[in-house]
């Protein structure tokens, strides 16, 4: 059960990280999306900090920061030893990445969506 579990949650990882990113959220991250890479992700984590949740639901990018973390401390630790280490750790960063930009695009999309909702009031 535990590794269907560990399957499901890297599936919705992966396939949010392939979602497509909008130019302007990587305007304003100042990143090309051919050339994201690991370290971005703390740009990413920033721009969702200065777009808030206009609605009640609880989205954020909780657990893909830890694993980011947590990937982050394996390289590390490992790297030194393993230069696949190393290559694995950026792939998993540079993931957690992109799937920061689409939240950011996302919280985005739907505050501007409520943003003009409010103005047709």
């Amino acid at each position: 059960m535990g590794q269907f579990a560990v399957y499901y949650w890297r599936a919705v990882f992966t396939g949010m990280a392939s979602l497509p990113i909008s130019s302007r959220v990587l305007e304003a991250a100042q990143v090309q999306e051919e050339s994201i890479c690991g370290n971005d992700f703390e740009k990413f984590a920033s721009l969702l900090t200065f777009t808030p949740e206009l609605k009640e639901t609880k989205s954020g990018l909780g657990m893909v920061k830890a694993y980011y973390t947590m990937v982050q401390s394996a390289e590390s630790l490992f790297a030194k030893f393993s230069p696949m280490m190393a290559g694995w750790a950026e792939k998993e960063r540079v993931l957690c990445a992109r799937i920061a930009a689409v939240y950011v695009d996302r919280r985005l999309e739907s505050n501007l969506v409520q943003a003009a909702s409010i103005r047709s009031l």
